[in-house]
């Protein structure tokens, strides 16, 4: 094919988006798993209300699905569409009306049940290892003639039991698209609500199993009084579902009938009772004797005990690890120790032997001119190119490419998405935060590449106050040694706190809520070298073009002012901050600021400065813990800062800058100040 030529991708039609998108209605009855459907898929903020004439809630909030969009409504469980109690019967109404009640209706106090149309297509979440007393129900919503599929849920724990659950045979006798899920674990909710678009592009209402011929016989007279124009158009209910109704003598529509056609109230009774008399029992108990023989006779012919001797292989002990509400939180927590292990002991490793040596050679160089000064600082912005790139760049975005290839990722990010949805964000973002442990700059690409919108914007804001490693080693450094074990475990749990109080702020700014992903479980698979390679590549070739250029401008920029003797003036500059505000000594101005190239500078000035390893001489506790939270949350460095720039825009690279100048100056100050008081007062 020329190089050249573009190439047609068709798409489905319609497609569903702004005014036109979907409403997909989720309905069960109670242990169906309807509520842990909904989570799987739930927007960053989900709307709940009373339907109107009920005390029980419904839960609505926006669903992306490909190019598509929905409103998700999670209505109150219903066991049966028969003589529902009020608090049950505003769902029904929803479901045959929406927001226009029908001319029987519109009399009623409480109005329209919600502030929306009814739905496009009605999602049935069924209980696999209940298939009996589920169908009952799918019996009935099939009288609505709406477009309706089925959410075949728990087949893991139907697997657990011994149960084999055939969805397609289920389709087969049902006639609706039956899609096997394990809303717990993700599985299958992708194809689900794939499957919810096709059904509602094909617009075709499920089939009405015929009665059996004796009841069809029994029912025709009834079916006939029923057929009126009038009757129909006053209920704006399917003609089916209307004679089910009536034929069982539901409360609420016998009393619709006998406030708008009284006259007909008395023939309806009487073909009723002689339809029962036809019959070896009351027509009523002998429609749920059908109903209820159809439904075993489903659940039979759908379910059977599985193969014996199957043994569990080692996806299943994985799906284990990162799916199951038992133990995804450890699954998680062991990727997590993976980066930290990658982070703390290959990538220090790798720092040691690559820039680490570097930085050994050039400190030899120590040159007194101009010229000198600017080739020793170009050659220090190389070697802090070397020292992200090598060490941990590359090693990290390999892990990152592994666990995407391998389908770990997308596990990962399933169990946590919940997690994450407290601070506005999706579980997409999981493990952009864990790269930021080794460093931000792989974190923020990782970012860019996973999240898009307003989410693209919170996630860069908040990945920056991860602690990196090179922060990490500060506070290991200088906590460890004069602070103690809680010192350090302290100064990175405020990051956390910061992190857990930005997003919950951001949240709140958000223009609105980031709609639900559908997610996408993949097959295990192994990472193929050649794709590791070719991926990590692409994702770290930027380094040269963004981080490089203003690395090794900065270096220059500093060196040269440190060169003509500006240092006592960037420390009179900065005293404002460095004495008045955060109590350190004003000879800190200088290595604070140097952090901005690499963390690391900072600690090595600051011994520098003080001219001395012994800090504790010139610095108590006090200071310590401030200076600590001030290098934790300020800037992380100008390599950060470039790729946010060329990767999520320069507004947000310039609102990253200033809100951690702001939250290090806020925490470290606060911080000064409470311990200053509690010094005071127990003083």
């Amino acid at each position: 094919m020329d190089s050249g030529s573009t190439v047609a991708v068709p798409l489905p039609t319609p497609l569903f988006r702004g005014e036109r998108r979907l409403r997909i209605a989720l309905v069960g009855a109670p242990g169906g798993g309807k509520h842990t459907l909904f989570r799987a898929v739930q927007a960053t903020s989900v709307r709940s209300a009373m339907l109107a004439g009920s005390r029980r809630e419904y839960d609505e909030c926006a669903v992306q699905i490909g190019l598509d969009e929905a409103r998700l409504i999670s209505l109150p469980s219903l066991r049966t569409l028969l003589d529902l109690e009020d608090e049950n019967r505003a769902t029904l109404k929803y479901l045959l009306w929406g927001d226009q009640p029908a001319p029987v209706s519109r009399h009623d106090r409480e109005g329209a049940p919600a502030p929306f149309a009814r739905p496009d297509v009605i999602l049935q979440v069924v209980d696999a290892t209940a298939l009996e007393r589920h169908l009952e129900l799918t019996l009935e919503l099939m009288t609505l003639s709406r477009p309706m599929l089925i959410a075949l849920n728990k087949m893991d724990e139907a697997r657990a039991r011994g149960l084999y659950v055939s969805s397609k045979a289920l389709a087969r006798r049902l006639g609706i698209p039956v899609i096997p899920t394990s809303a717990s674990r993700g599985y299958g909710v992708a194809q689900l609500f794939r499957a919810a678009l096709e059904v509602v592009r094909k617009a075709a209402p499920p089939p009405q199993a015929a009665s059996s011929e004796h009841l069809q016989r029994s029912l025709l007279p009834l079916e006939e009084a029923l057929a009126s124009a009038q009757v129909q158009a006053a209920f704006a209910v399917p003609p089916r579902f209307l004679l089910m109704q009536l034929a069982q003598g539901d409360r609420y529509f016998m009393d619709e009938i006998r406030q708008h056609f009284p006259g007909q109230v008395a023939a309806i009774d009487g073909l009723r009772a002689a339809a029962s008399a036809a019959l070896p029992r009351p027509l009523r108990e002998e429609l749920h004797a059908e109903r209820h023989h159809r439904a075993a006779s489903l659940a039979e012919t759908a379910a059977r005990p599985e193969r014996t001797g199957e043994e569990k292989d080692l996806r299943y002990w994985l799906d284990e690890m990162f799916l199951s509400p038992r133990w995804s939180l450890a699954g998680s927590a062991a990727v997590f120790g993976a980066v930290l292990f990658i982070v703390f002991g290959v990538s220090a490793w790798l720092d040691s032997v690559t820039a680490a040596r570097l930085a050994d050679w050039a400190a030899t160089w120590q040159p007194q001119s101009t010229g000198g000064v600017i080739g020793r600082a170009v050659a220090d912005g190389l070697i802090g190119l070397v020292g992200i790139v090598v060490p941990y760049m590359i090693p990290l975005v390999l892990l990152l490419v592994a666990l995407e290839q391998s389908g770990v990722m997308a596990r990962i990010a399933f169990s946590v998405d919940r997690s994450f949805h407290r601070i506005g964000l999706h579980g997409a973002v999981a493990l952009p935060f864990l790269l930021g442990l080794g460093c931000n700059v792989p974190a923020i690409s990782s970012v860019a590449r996973s999240t898009r919108g307003w989410e693209r914007v919170a996630a860069a804001l908040l990945v920056i106050f991860v602690p990196c490693s090179a922060r990490s080693a500060i506070v290991l450094a200088l906590a460890g040694k004069y602070l103690g074990g809680l010192g350090v475990l302290a100064i990175l749990a405020s990051a956390l706190v910061v992190i857990a109080l930005l997003g919950k702020l951001l949240q709140r700014r958000a223009p609105e809520a980031e709609p639900g992903l559908v997610p996408e479980i993949p097959p295990y698979a192994l990472p193929r070298v050649g794709t590791l390679v070719r991926e990590t590549w692409m994702r770290t070739q930027d380094i040269l073009t963004i981080v490089l250029p203003l690395l090794v401008a900065g270096s220059v920029v500093l060196a040269l002012l440190s060169h003509f003797g500006a240092d006592a003036l960037i420390n009179q500059l900065l005293r404002p901050m460095t004495q008045l505000w955060l109590g350190l000594p004003i000879v800190l101005g200088l290595p604070i600021l140097f952090g901005v190239l690499r963390k690391e500078l900072s600690l090595l000035m600051l011994y520098q400065a003080l001219g001395s390893f012994d800090v504790d001489r010139f610095l108590d506790p006090i200071q310590l813990v401030t200076l600590l939270l001030f290098l934790t949350f300020y800037v992380p460095c100008i390599s950060t800062f470039a790729v946010m720039l060329k990767l999520v825009g320069r507004r947000v690279a310039i609102a990253s800058v200033l809100l951690s100048i702001g939250v290090a100056l806020a925490a470290s100050g606060m911080a000064r100040f409470t311990l200053l008081s509690v010094q005071w007062l127990v003083g």
